[in-house]
């Protein structure tokens, strides 16, 4: 398990950046819960940090595509793969990945 940040520093609607084993993991607060999931597109490799997150989906700043962070499911074309996501836990107002 890794220690990525502070809980109380992400508020609800909001996403951050953090690494995790060299790969860069996209965190999303949803109304008070937290989510982890791969920071690249699987359309074609664009970084989803700079795509907007409205509810559970956040949308790819390049092409369009849609997925739902709790659960890495595509909910938009174009792309067809889901993304990876990871267990997000809270713990003494950190949050931890893995």
């Amino acid at each position: 398990m890794a220690v990525v940040g502070k809980a109380d520093e992400l508020s609800p609607g909001q996403m951050i950046s953090v690494e995790v084993d060299g790969e860069p993991v996209t965190i999303a607060n949803v109304e008070g819960s937290f989510y982890a999931f791969s920071e690249t597109c699987t359309h074609r490799g664009c970084s989803l940090i700079e795509g907007e997150l409205a509810g559970k989906v956040v949308t790819c700043d390049c092409h369009g595509g849609q997925f739902d962070v709790t659960s890495g499911e595509v909910v938009g074309g174009p792309p067809d793969q889901p993304l990876q996501t990871f267990p997000v836990s809270v713990s003494g107002g950190d949050l931890n990945i893995g």
